[in-house]
């Protein structure tokens, strides 16, 4: 799990464009959010790697997968919101998006 978070965090940085795209128009300063958003999955992928932190990062992925909601629920809003992804795949991320939140909460307390 930890890979992934990292991963796509650090992707933030590399292709900031791609989720620029997605960025709902009505939130301010796309590029700090897309920074922001990137470091947060970046640091929670890394906390959620040591005991110490791990159950702190998990609230922390869960908190920040329910607010990508809203830019999942965008998405679907219209074509140029869409980003070219195709309907039908935006509409499968959202359940994606529960099952990625409850996979966070299943190692809550495990050691």
């Amino acid at each position: 799990m930890s890979v992934i978070y990292i991963f796509a965090g650090t992707m933030h940085f590399i292709n900031p464009k791609v989720y620029l795209r997605i960025m709902p128009k009505y939130l301010p300063q796309p590029k700090l959010l897309v920074a922001l958003s990137g470091l947060a999955e970046i640091l929670l992928g890394i906390g959620a790697c040591f005991s110490v932190t791990k159950d702190l990062s998990l609230y922390g992925i869960m908190a920040m997968l329910t607010v990508f909601l809203s830019v999942h629920f965008y998405m679907l809003k219209g074509k140029k919101e869409a980003a070219r992804i195709p309907k039908w795949m935006l509409i499968l991320r959202i359940p994606l998006q529960f099952a990625l939140i409850y996979w966070a909460y299943y190692y809550l307390g495990d050691i």
